[in-house]
């Protein structure tokens, strides 16, 4: 990896608790916040400027357990690869976790901003490729040291244990998966509530998006392998053209959707990638399909996985090939991505806090999309523990504003050009989380 050095070099900046020099009530928050807001600021510049790719986040994980070393944790570092868990116990009380996720993404900046990412890394071609925070992972880690750092100012108005969670290798979907088989819910107290952010590409800064249920898909990467029997391509009739079976089979994949499942449960099928000969006038021997799957149901997506296998298969039989060339349908388990179901008692509290925190009229009921998060594994223990993850506005207001009235599309999350309104963005996300926390800590026992 290579970083090149660039302006706002904060390795030194590290928060304390201490380093506030008053005591602030959870009435006067956004105060606390504000002034908090400069170092927040600073880090996220730095944390921008210096991402690490997943599996990869050496550097990242030691700076987060700096910062919560300093606010007072006691923190696990290296946890699940380069977890890093961070626990606070202040008195008899829920136990509260806060996760965020810390791992870059394999892109060229070019927002254009002073402070865009320079840093590049060899890809297993040999190739240069850039390294980026395009889906707003820095926000996520700049908010939750901000809500650590709130909550130990406010030790005296909560008491329970608090559990900050910087998690890694979230775009790949295995950082949650590797934390919780370390043992995250048995070396350490289990959560009577996990809550998350997610910074938005299509809301605002300073609103919040909430969603009850469903919020975000299931993902499977599926790779199927089409055979043949090659030949020459003026002679295709003592062929089997696998080139034409896949043109079949991409179209029969489609009925999954529109016929198959019902119309009430919202699923996609996307053959990504076609790969399959190697000349104008050669019959190939196979065509390779990739697809990615997505849906909410658990069972749709068997159903979907299902549907594949048959119909492959079927169109493989028609086309006469025999029992040794029948299309192979692999699912990568290892990339399998859950759907995230965010408990509706729990999306209710985290909605009626935020709303207390920045008005109602900042807080919007946001759809559920068809993206993937890990975050969903946090609620699919034995353990039961209720989820829920938010939607924190990233667009610059005016920004916003006019590509409403133009129709202009934004930048999406894992654009070149995403680049969020990192101050009202940060401020808005650490005032959400640290109030819906706090509230958690204070409701009556079950």
């Amino acid at each position: 990896m290579t970083c090149l050095r660039v302006a706002y070099p904060l390795l030194a900046l590290v928060f304390s608790a201490s380093s506030l020099s008053f005591t602030a009530s959870a009435s006067d928050l956004d105060l606390s916040v504000s002034k908090a807001l400069p170092k927040l600021e600073q880090l996220y510049l730095h944390l921008h400027q210096h991402p690490e790719l997943s599996y990869q986040e050496k550097a990242t994980s030691q700076r987060m357990a700096q910062e919560l070393k300093q606010l007072g944790f006691e923190v696990t570092a290296n946890f699940g690869g380069y977890g890093v868990v961070g626990i606070v116990k202040n008195g008899k009380g829920p136990v509260v976790m806060i996760r965020a996720d810390i791992d870059g993404l394999p892109i060229i900046e070019q927002t254009g901003k002073e402070y865009a990412s320079t840093v590049t890394t060899l890809n297993a071609d040999n190739s240069t490729v850039g390294i980026m925070h395009g889906c707003g992972h820095d926000i996520h880690m700049t908010s939750l040291i901000g809500t650590a750092q709130q909550l130990m100012l406010h030790k005296a108005d909560w008491q329970g244990t608090l559990m900050m969670v910087a998690q890694p290798a979230e775009e790949v979907g295995g950082g949650a998966k590797a934390m919780l088989k370390q043992g995250l819910f048995s070396q350490f107290p289990t959560p009577d509530s996990i809550i998350g952010l997610h910074v938005s590409a299509s809301i605002p800064a300073g609103k919040v998006g909430t969603v009850s249920g469903y919020a975000l898909a299931n993902v499977d990467s599926v790779d199927i392998t089409i055979k043949g029997k090659g030949g020459h391509g003026a002679y295709p009739h003592v062929t089997i053209d696998p080139v034409v079976l896949a043109a079949r089979t991409v179209l029969a994949l489609q009925t999954i959707v529109s016929r198959e499942v019902s119309p009430l449960e919202p699923n996609v099928v996307t053959v990504g990638a076609i790969h399959g000969g190697s000349k104008h006038n050669i019959i190939s021997d196979e065509v390779k399909l990739q697809l990615t799957l997505r849906s909410y149901n658990p069972k749709v997506r068997e159903q979907q996985i299902a549907a594949i296998k048959r119909i492959t298969t079927g169109i493989a039989i028609s086309a006469g090939l025999p029992d040794d060339l029948m299309p192979v349908v692999y699912v990568h388990d290892d990339e399998t991505i859950p759907s995230t179901y965010n408990d509706p008692t729990l999306a209710a509290k985290v909605k009626a806090s935020i709303e207390a925190e920045l008005g109602s009229d900042n807080v919007l009921v946001a759809p559920p999309v068809m993206a993937g998060e890990d975050f969903g594994l946090y609620g699919l223990t034995a353990e039961k523990c209720p989820i829920t993850l938010f939607w924190l506005g990233g667009v610059e207001p005016s920004q916003y504003q006019a590509s409403v009235e133009s129709g202009d599309t934004l930048p999406s999350l894992h654009s070149s050009q995403f680049a969020p309104d990192y101050s009202l963005t940060i401020r808005t996300g650490v005032r959400a989380m640290t109030k819906s926390a706090m509230d958690l800590f204070n409701q009556p026992a079950q």
